[in-house]
C-alpha cells in the first residue's frame, strides 16, 4: 500500500524539522514544496507532500498516516 501525507507549517526551521523527521522515517518527497502568504498573520507557510510504501497492510480511512 502506498500512503500520502501533506505536511504544512510556518516557513521556519520547525517545518524543515518535520520534513526531515518524515524522511528519516522512510517517507519520500513527492513533488515540489509549496509556499503561501497569510496576509492576516503576515506570515509565510510551507507545504510538502511525502509518500511511503507500507507492506503487509490494507488501506482503511481510519489509519493514522503519520504512524506508518
Amino acid at each position: 500500500m502506498k500512503v500520502y501525507r501533506f505536511l504544512t507549517g510556518p516557513d521556519d526551521s520547525s517545518f524543515c524539522h518535520r520534513v526531515t523527521d518524515a524522511l528519516n522515517k522512510g517517507w519520500d518527497l513527492h513533488g515540489s514544496p509549496s509556499h503561501s502568504f497569510n496576509a492576516a498573520e503576515n506570515k509565510m507557510y510551507c507545504g510538502q507532500a511525502v509518500v511511503k510504501t507500507v507492506h503487509g497492510k490494507d488501506y482503511h480511512p481510519d489509519i493514522k498516516l503519520g504512524e506508518q
